[in-house]
């Protein structure tokens, strides 16, 4: 997720104490990208509207973390 942006991910993981909510976002969105893909590949079943529930959820908290990240790099001149 957000590839682009590993550098300020690792520096917000490094303090993780003042960074708890977008680690917590950040490993949803990992734990349903997961999810969906073994949905994909039928190692999970899951039903269309599931699957598009999930991709739902997980853009949601992509976005949110997206926001967020931009912030702290502005915050911190990354």
């Amino acid at each position: 997720m957000l590839h682009e942006y590993r550098d300020v991910i690792t520096h917000m993981k490094e303090n993780g104490k003042e960074h708890a909510h977008f680690l917590r976002i950040f490993n949803k969105h990992n734990e349903i990208d997961d999810k969906i893909t073994k949905g994909e590949n039928g190692d999970v079943p899951l039903t269309d509207m599931e699957l598009e529930t999930l991709k739902k959820e997980k853009l949601k908290l992509k976005d949110e973390a997206y926001a967020i990240l931009l912030q702290h790099k502005k915050e911190h001149n990354l």
